[in-house]
């Protein structure tokens, strides 16, 4: 009878063993297919976010140069038309993340600065130079390089970068989203993004 109730004690401990191990090799299957599929989504999500806008800019350049000392100046002017299309794009391919299965957490670590391209285009109207002062590659990368300073501040005082890190929030939103739907945390720098809102901290 002894020998019949171990006998059962011993089957019945082997079985828990096997159903045991079982179960922990299909959660850790569950947990590396989430995994994966939380990668591959995050992959899909990510594109580029772009904000467009338009500026116009009118310089008036002018350049004198001294002859024979301050008594004879030699002159150049031009007036300068500047259009330009500008885009400010946050490239999420390049959000730099980090997948803890352990701990069930989407881990973001940085998230790129804007990039701003201008692209200007350049007009220019009444170019007149004495003979002694005439215009040259160097006048001319000089009002490119002042007006596109110049844009810069417009765009960086416009509502165009506050534009596009709105969008750059809405598009992170599906981070946010994909994880809480799936049980998973998704934190930033250390801090635990809970709710739609607390996305304001992944703003640069």
């Amino acid at each position: 009878m002894r020998k019949f109730v171990a006998g059962v004690l011993i089957t019945l401990a082997l079985v828990f063993i096997v159903r045991s191990c079982q179960d922990n090799k299909q959660d850790k299957s569950i947990l590396e297919e989430n995994s994966m599929l939380i990668q591959q989504e995050i992959t899909n999500v990510s594109k580029l976010v772009v904000t467009e806008g338009h500026f116009a800019e009118v310089y008036n350049y002018k350049d004198s140069k001294e002859l024979f000392g301050p008594l004879l100046r030699a002159e150049k002017k031009a007036l300068v038309v500047v259009n330009a299309d500008v885009t400010v794009a946050y490239d999420l391919r390049k959000v730099d993340f980090e997948i803890d299965e352990a701990t069930k957490t989407v881990k973001i670590k940085s998230i790129p600065d804007a990039e701003i391209n201008l692209n200007p285009d350049f007009e220019y109207y009444d170019v007149t130079a004495d003979y002694l002062n005439q215009f040259d590659a160097e006048d001319y990368n000089k009002i490119k390089k002042t007006v596109n300073a110049s844009l810069m501040k417009k765009v960086e005082a416009s509502a165009l970068r506050t534009n596009a890190e709105n969008r750059l929030i809405s598009e992170l939103q599906k981070f946010y989203i994909l994880t809480n739907s799936m049980g998973w945390r998704l934190t930033y720098q250390e801090q635990t993004i809970e709710s739609l809102d607390g996305l304001q901290l992944l703003k640069p």
